[in-house]
């Protein structure tokens, strides 16, 4: 699990959308499909996709409760 070092910093993650909604309101960490833990704040559009989330959530198929909002 990654506490915000290293490639993961280059990547826009996937979260679920509560857990970003919740992080929003009062500050809390979410952590990304990929095992990021980090407290959102930048704009994940300007960032491509994490790899590993990515592979992660396809792995999913339909009806998965991740959201496919990511943040940095």
């Amino acid at each position: 699990m990654s506490h915000g070092d290293g490639d993961h910093e280059r990547f826009a993650h996937y979260v679920q959308k509560d857990k970003i909604m919740a992080s929003a309101l009062d500050g809390t960490p979410v952590v990304a499909l990929c095992g990021k833990v980090w407290v959102p704040g930048r704009d994940p559009k300007k960032y491509p996709v994490c790899p590993l989330c990515k592979e992660i959530y396809d792995s999913m198929g339909p009806g998965g409760d991740q959201g496919k909002d990511g943040d940095k």
